[in-house]
């Protein structure tokens, strides 16, 4: 029901939103903490998860720019 008043909704708009990557929606999870590890290299895979979780949202701004330009120009 639902699904479709959304479906009825967007039609009476005139606006389609495409769907949104999969790989924007994953979260990143943090690097994992093994006892006896060096301190160094967990920062080091932590750092490396952020530097991903980073250019994830990077590319969910483009995205969203990207559908606003298209929008405007209606």
């Amino acid at each position: 029901m639902n699904r479709a008043a959304t479906t009825k909704g967007q039609a009476q708009a005139g606006v389609l939103l495409p769907a949104l990557p999969d790989d924007l929606r994953r979260q990143e999870p943090h690097a994992p903490i093994v006892e006896g590890q060096p301190l160094i290299s967990i920062l080091a895979r932590e750092r490396q998860a952020l530097g991903r979780a980073n250019g994830r949202q990077q590319r969910t701004v483009e995205f969203y720019n990207d559908i606003q330009k298209r929008l405007g120009a209606r």
